[in-house]
């Protein structure tokens, strides 16, 4: 895993004050990658590529990056894994061919590569005699993109990835993003000039960086707790949508090109629709098991200690027991509790871990340690993130840094195999009010919206919520209101325009055969990049610690999606395919109990240690002095909440979260 950031100024650049910027960019990212970094720049051309290394596979010199291509022609800096190098290194072959090698931290290019700058087949200094300088997967993609194209190369790689690829011949910068999206990558004009990166600390380290909001996502982000991809908090600053790539020439100069797809989500969802899964329950769990398997052991592939994140749920247990299953020796599992018991599932891993035969490291979580973390939270997301999971996201991955390097996760698996006990009330819901013709739901709406209503009425909020759900006209559009924090009506900001919700808005579109499926995609293609996977991303880096997801596989991302609704819920019982196949390997009492998601006792918290943190980032004075929220709400939500009239820790959490950014941000 590594950090990955540069700029293109197609006017071209001072060289001295270049390195100065790329520095300043790619060292914002040390912590992606403490172990090496590397730049290439040409001036004449206009692009400067910087890189951060945390050295999984191949830690010897001839994995540094920048990486150029054994033609001279390309130059790359990537972020992530291909799990199936080996097999795509057997295909390439072998072929004595030269490497321009960089020896150092900087490298400058120009219109052709000095001969005296080529190294022949060299790995350490040493030749290697088969035209690989290294092991790295880095060299095997970018051979990839030589032999075969880019596209060709991104349908045969099985993986997570962020790169950016500069064709010298071409004069073209490219940017890459992995299937799923679980590495990220923002892009953008900041005063003519293309910056790119990991995180948004790098681009903002840029002197031509110009940090202006940009309000119109801000009522994505109250309503969500995230911003969803292509936006960011940022004006002018996107983030790259998964399964994409752009191309970047002097002549778009200040323009955004529209990303091309090579994987669509919805592609595959139609295609798992035309196509069924159609035999037996128990081959279906067989085979989701070879699949498993198969994810499972290219991913625990490493030149550096493994482990694994481990709850006691249902996804986590069942990574961890293939991993113990391949392993010679105990996998390495982490966990972290809490005291309240309502939100404690360390006892259920600890009893799963002892079954298993793991090196169980646990740690509980008190107010004091979660206050600790709070304040670096504006530091590690960049933008406002409202997900208070990422404080013990955070804090296990910081355990389990100080034994592994590496540590898999069972994350996806409530998205792909219908988990989250949130879709049944989605279902109980649509399935009432689609019985309600659209043409009647929408007068009804109409009439609802006249009922006299003030602030403090306690069916006010009920009443909105079942207004924007009769205007739903699409089982997505319905899911989408039904999963929000705020409505449009509460009133919370002072901005009435926003951005379009635009990867739902993209699956409008289709129906399938069961509204559910409808939900699924919608969080696979939101809540899943752009909540769960920022949150494992930047909690887990800003520990220097790589993190990788089997089930994430798009093989099995394909499969789920093949797969009847009756397989993944049944009676009541969500993930059915995935239980049966973790009671093949651990005994069902183990793990069979209410789901409870990996949270902690937030509400709790803010009536009482976190209580003066929380006032004083609503302090009156600081809310009008932004003029982007409406104070009245606020205040009122606070007050219900401290008195136990009701919980709005949902609800004000995201509010908590701006303000602690965008004070930050005031600081830097």
């Amino acid at each position: 895993m590594c950090g990955i950031t540069g700029f293109f100024n197609p006017q071209g650049f001072n060289l001295a004050k270049g390195k100065t910027a790329l520095q300043q960019m790619r060292d914002r990212l040390a912590h992606r990658g403490p172990d090496d970094a590397g730049a290439w720049l040409d001036a004449g051309a206009g692009i400067a590529l910087g890189h951060r290394r945390l050295s999984i596979i191949d830690l010897s010199p001839a994995g540094h990056q920048p990486m150029v291509s054994a033609s001279g022609r390309y130059v790359i800096i990537y972020n992530g894994e291909i799990y199936n190098y080996l097999e795509l290194k057997k295909e390439l072959g072998v072929s004595p061919e030269e490497y321009a090698v960089g020896s150092g931290q900087w490298a400058v290019g120009g219109e052709a590569e000095p001969s005296a700058n080529r190294k022949l087949q060299t790995a350490n200094g040493l030749p290697t005699g088969n035209g690989w300088r290294g092991k790295s997967d880095t060299e095997v993609l970018l051979k990839g993109i030589e032999k075969w194209g880019l596209e060709s190369t991104l349908k045969k790689c099985v993986g997570m990835f962020a790169f950016a690829l500069w064709d010298r011949q071409e004069r073209v910068l490219t940017l890459v993003r992995d299937r799923m999206g679980e590495k990220p990558l923002y892009y953008g004009w900041q005063r003519g000039v293309f910056l790119f990166g990991s995180e948004l600390k790098a681009l903002r380290a840029h002197p031509s960086f110009e940090s202006e909001i940009d309000r119109d996502v801000l009522p994505l982000y109250i309503r969500h707790g995230y911003i969803p991809a292509p936006w960011s908090i940022w004006k002018n600053i996107h983030k790259l949508e998964p399964g994409t790539w752009i191309s970047i020439t002097a002549k778009d100069h200040n323009q955004f090109p529209k990303p091309k797809q090579y994987w669509l989500l919805t592609d595959r969802a139609i295609r798992g629709q035309s196509h069924p899964y159609t035999g037996p329950e128990h081959d279906a769990v067989d085979q989701l098991e070879g699949l498993l398997k198969q994810s499972i052991s290219s991913q625990m592939v490493a030149d550096v200690p493994l482990g694994a994140f481990l709850s006691g749920g249902i996804d986590s247990s069942l990574v961890v027991a293939l991993m113990q299953a391949q392993s010679l020796r105990p996998v390495k599992t982490f966990t972290i509790g809490f005291d309240e018991s309502r939100y404690n599932e360390a006892e259920h891993a600890k009893a799963v871990a002892k079954y298993l035969g793991t090196d169980h490291t646990e740690l509980y979580v008190t107010h004091d340690l979660a206050r600790q973390v709070i304040p670096l939270l504006p530091q590690i997301y960049d933008e406002p993130f409202a997900d208070h999971s990422g404080i013990p996201t955070f804090l296990v991955s910081q355990l389990a840094r100080q034994h592994v390097t590496v540590s898999l996760s069972g994350d996806g698996g409530d998205e792909l195999f219908g988990g989250y006990t949130h879709y049944s009330t989605f279902d109980n819901w649509f399935k009432k009010v689609s019985r309600i013709p659209y043409h009647a739901r929408k007068k009804i709406a109409f009439l609802l919206k006249l009922v006299p209503l003030n602030d403090y009425n306690r069916f006010k909020r009920r009443v909105e919520l079942m207004t924007s759900l009769l205007e739903a006209d699409h089982p997505a559009a319905f899911y989408n209101v039904l999963k929000q924090n705020w409505l449009k009506g509460d009133q919370i900001l002072r901005s009435l325009s926003e951005r379009p919700y635009w990867n739902t808005d993209r699956s409008l579109g289709f129906n399938f055969n069961n509204h559910l499926e409808h939900a699924q995609i919608t969080d696979m293609m939101t809540y899943l990049p752009d909540d769960i996977l920022v949150k494992v991303d930047r909690a887990a880096m800003a520990n220097s610690l790589e993190t990788r997801i089997p089930l994430l596989d798009h093989r099995i991302v394909e499969f789920s999606l093949s797969l009847s609704s009756n397989l993944k819920t049944r009676s009541g019982h969500e993930k059915w395919v995935l239980r049966e196949l973790l009671y093949k390997h651990v005994p069902q009492k183990l793990v069979n109990r209410p789901k409870m998601g990996f949270s902690m006792p937030l509400g709790q918290w803010l009536k009482g240690p976190l209580k003066e943190w929380a006032e004083d980032l609503i302090d009156p004075a600081k809310i009008e002095q932004d003029e982007i929220f409406n104070l009245e709400p606020i205040l009122r939500k606070w007050k219900e909440h401290t008195d136990g009239i009701t919980h709005w820790d949902a609800q004000l959490w995201p509010i908590f979260m701006f303000q602690a950014w965008i004070q930050e941000n005031k600081s830097s």
